[in-house]
């Protein structure tokens, strides 16, 4: 800014114009439509070319002065060109002081922050009030998600210690395809062909991961392999699946309870009507707890098919975890939870995030049935490390095992060649 208006003259003019052009319009701010927008805009700019005190500013340095007050008052306040930074993929919020981004896989700490803790908390509510959400004292924990998809956590005080907590994970603005994951190395073009006729023979599919390994990237890419005349109904936690491939989809997203402790829409409520729409296949964006029997059942009731994800450490892990989930939901024999797992789910994809921050496909896996009360597992992809190289990134490739393919049923049923 011009050496002749302090920043803080600047903040005062920017809560001044903000605070008139808010009484103006009233409960209009909570209506949000591009004509408001460009109103409020034209009266920001009104205002602004008004102040004798920012006479001596350029153009352009008014023009940040507006972008600022439209930000707080109709987008993201501070963070909003962080938003819209492309390469940033994920934003973390730690008090009103304390923002951090992740960028090219690194973590760095960006020097901005928010004019207040109200100012942060004024983001926050008009964050979760757009989905029709709500977060405060009594109900400190929600997710949510941005206009562009993206998906938001945010944790209040007393749950969080340093200030409200907001984290933001960024996807991209078109949806993976399977050619980005090949150029990307997540995947090799032999391994991404075989998955390919895996999704077309209807095979139920689980990919499994740890945070921030690309488990839903690799959903969005290989539900663009759906043949385009199939009935996808999806159903989330948050929505963050991008399926513009698909023209026949029903997505559904779960409710938490308003404040009364009412209207709670489950994600198992919602796989059971899902049951009901005529569904070819049924995604489910990510598998946590009872919801689990439910997506099994649906997979073991002629939706051939499906996908959905996990947080987990490797494939047995996953599907150690599936097993708790189901134990959740019913007290069944662990025997009886092992069939069915193994019944319902063709194939478990596990990815993971190595230590050059790089997102690789670790291991493409057959659940080959179940026996002696074990689930037993065919390996027919395995990542295989090389080493490093000059910059430190890994080397290595998805290697193709020995293992044949041992369920071809449902390829050869659908005349579908996989070798």
């Amino acid at each position: 800014m011009n050496g002749m208006v302090s920043v803080a003259n600047i903040r005062q003019i920017i809560g001044e114009i903000r605070k008139e052009v808010a009484i103006n319009n009233g409960s209009a701010l909570n209506y949000n439509s591009e004509q408001l927008d460009n109103e409020l805009l034209e009266q920001i700019e009104n205002l602004c070319f008004s102040k004798p005190e920012l006479g001596t500013l350029s153009v352009t340095e008014k023009k940040a002065v507006i972008d600022g007050v439209f930000n707080q008052m109709r987008r993201h306040d501070v963070i909003e060109p962080l938003i819209n930074d492309p390469e940033i993929t994920e934003i973390m919020i730690n008090g009103p002081d304390k923002v951090f981004i992740e960028k090219n896989g690194a973590v760095e700490e960006t020097g901005i922050a928010f004019e207040g803790r109200e100012r942060l908390e004024d983001m926050i509510q008009s964050i979760v009030a757009r989905v029709n959400r709500s977060v405060n004292e009594a109900e400190p924990v929600v997710d949510a998600r941005l206009e562009d998809g993206s998906r938001v956590n945010i944790v209040l005080p007393p749950v969080a210690l340093n200030g409200p907590l907001i984290t933001i994970r960024k996807f991209p603005d078109r949806s993976m395809t399977m050619d980005d994951l090949i150029r990307l190395d997540s995947v090799t073009p032999e391994a991404a062909s075989f998955l390919g006729k895996l999704v077309k023979a209807r095979y139920n599919i689980f990919i499994c991961g740890g945070t921030g390994s690309g488990k839903t990237s690799f959903l969005n890419a290989l539900s663009s392999l759906i043949p385009k005349d199939e009935r996808i109904v999806t159903i989330e936690d948050s929505a963050e699946l991008q399926l513009t491939s698909v023209v026949n989809i029903a997505r559904m997203e779960i409710r938490n309870a308003n404040t009364e402790g009412r209207g709670e829409i489950r994600m198992d409520e919602l796989i059971r009507t899902a049951l009901r729409m005529r569904p070819d296949r049924i995604i489910v964006g990510e598998v946590r707890g009872k919801e689990a029997i439910d997506m099994l059942q649906a997979m073991n009731t002629g939706h051939d098919g499906s996908m959905s994800t996990g947080h987990a450490n490797s494939t047995e892990d996953m599907l150690s975890r599936l097993e708790t989930m189901v134990l959740m939901a019913a007290p069944l024999p662990l025997e009886a939870i092992k069939k069915q797992i193994a019944s319902a789910i063709d194939i478990v994809i596990f990815l993971s995030r190595l230590r050059d921050h790089s997102r690789r496909t670790m291991e493409i896996t057959e659940v080959a049935g179940c026996k002696n009360g074990e689930i037993l597992l065919n390996p027919l992809y395995v990542f295989e490390e090389y080493g490093e190289d000059k910059n430190g990134r890994i080397t290595g490739t998805l290697k193709r095992t020995s293992n044949p393919l041992k369920n071809g049923a449902k390829a050869k049923l659908r005349g579908v060649g996989l070798e």
